[in-house]
């Protein structure tokens, strides 16, 4: 019973046995435990009760339903997307590559051979012919993991996994975000383009009016030639706008991996449904939910475990070859009594001396472990930076739009204050002109103020890790 149990035993050991790679502990992240304050982050750091950015599914951050929809046939489209989900395939196969090491693989094989020996070499003197035939079923070369080298490049395989899954869901989250500035960036230019439209409108009235006033006397051509830059400048912003309009829906389509319907195009900025409120939360919570960080995390338990290997590589392989089967000289003899046949091969193999081969890898390991630790710490920092780079933005656009809605209102009290004194004969129209102008370059600053608060929101939400 007891000789029984041993190999038992001995499989059991192999599989569960532990690995020389060293002990992982999550580095310390190199960056504040809060963030940035001042008065750039008013805003940003006033106590919100909104939920965090990686607990709002996409779809609930993003209420605006036709952009949803836009949104959906770029998640079922888009290229770029469907790469990241391929490499996790390809991943998750190696993975299974490498993990079915740590198992035996049992073959079946089948073999015959039919050779004639001439009198001189048969032994016999006399010319004869040698049949053989054999049938066996057994392992090949299977590696004993006494010492965790399989385990640990079996443990590398699955971080590196985990890490493209990591890379597809940070793709996703870019890819939203990516689909949604493009859609706001369409409605800003549509809402300019119809800004031109009806600047250009109201310029040719006023272009006809002066002309007819010049036509009588009553104005100078200087007014109907100054009156004639705002025209011309209105048709050319609106040839601008036209132009871009059609960059912007190309960028669209890119994204989506497709032409988008004219139905799920974007009107003006002003259509499109505000986006949900979010808070920063800690650094802590943050940086460990973002798919960027993770996967760095990733390469770094993988380069950790790959350590375990190369120190492994240190001590005696042990590999088992075994069969047992039936061998006969004749083809119908193969399954008779007393055919059985059975080979017990076990190798070990113990290095010696390799020129520093194995030390020399051992250290390549360590170094690549050094540089995926400095590769982790750097993506905390450039994440942590570009939070605090939206959290900045997001506590002065408010400021930024009301200022501006106040200079657009100023503007057109102005505008409409001039053309009365200009009517009355006490200014001239050049103050009329430079009253439009100022209205005009007001409103187009208004509007890509709106627009970048709303990308502002989107940035924000991507960067704090937004949910799929």
């Amino acid at each position: 019973m007891i000789r029984k149990a041993l190999p038992i035993a001995a499989m059991i050991f192999c599989l569960a046995g532990c690995t020389l790679a060293p002990t992982y502990t999550r580095p310390e992240a190199p960056v504040p435990a809060a963030w940035p304050s001042g008065p750039a982050y008013k805003q940003a750091t006033t106590a919100l009760i909104s939920p965090s950015a990686a607990d709002i599914k996409w779809r609930d951050f993003f209420v605006d339903e036709k952009m949803r929809k836009v949104i959906d046939l770029a998640l079922a489209n888009n290229r770029d997307l469907r790469v990241a989900a391929l490499n996790i395939e390809k991943a998750q196969a190696q993975y299974r590559i490498q993990r079915a090491e740590l198992f035996p693989a049992v073959n079946a094989a089948g073999s015959g051979s039919k050779h004639r020996l001439p009198a001189s070499v048969s032994g016999t003197g006399q010319a004869m012919t040698v049949e053989q035939y054999s049938v066996n079923l057994g392992l090949s070369s299977w590696e004993l993991d006494f010492f965790g080298r399989v385990r640990s490049l079996k443990d590398r395989a699955l971080e590196q996994y985990l890490a493209t899954e990591q890379a597809r869901r940070g793709a996703q989250i870019s890819l939203v975000a990516a689909v949604a500035n493009a859609y706001l960036t369409l409605a800003a230019d549509r809402e300019n383009w119809k800004l031109a439209q009806s600047t250009l409108a109201a310029q040719q009235t006023s272009y006809s009016l002066i002309q007819r006033r010049y036509e009588v006397g009553a104005s100078s051509e200087l007014d109907l030639r100054q009156a004639q830059t705002l025209v011309d400048a209105a048709r050319g912003d609106i040839a601008r706008y036209t132009g871009q309009m059609a960059l912007d829906e190309n960028e669209l389509s890119l994204l989506v991996g497709s032409p988008v319907p004219a139905e799920l195009l974007p009107g003006e900025l002003n259509a499109v449904t505000v986006l949900t409120d979010i808070t920063p939360g800690l650094p802590s919570g943050v940086l460990q939910r973002r798919p960027d960080i993770l996967q760095a995390e990733n390469q770094l338990k993988a380069a950790n475990a790959n350590i375990g290997a190369a120190r492994a590589a240190f001590f005696p392989r042990i590999t088992l070859t075994t069969s047992i089967g039936t061998a006969s000289n004749e083809l119908s003899g193969l399954f008779k009594s007393g055919s059985d046949a059975w080979t017990f091969a076990p190798q070990i193999i113990l290095p010696i001396f390799d020129a520093g081969s194995r030390w020399a890898n051992l250290d390549a390991t360590k170094a690549d472990r050094e540089i995926a630790l400095a590769q982790y710490e750097k993506a905390i920092q450039s994440a942590f930076r570009e939070v605090a780079d939206a959290l900045a933005q997001q506590g002065t656009i408010g400021d930024r739009v009301d200022a501006q809605q106040s200079l657009v209102h100023a503007s057109s009290e102005s505008e409409r204050l001039s053309e009365a004194r200009y009517t009355r004969g006490i200014d001239s129209y050049l103050t009329v002109l430079d009253a439009q102008r100022s209205l005009y370059s007001a409103q187009q600053g208004l509007i890509s103020l709106r627009l970048a608060r709303l990308t502002n929101r989107v940035t924000l939400y991507k960067v704090l890790g937004g949910g799929e």
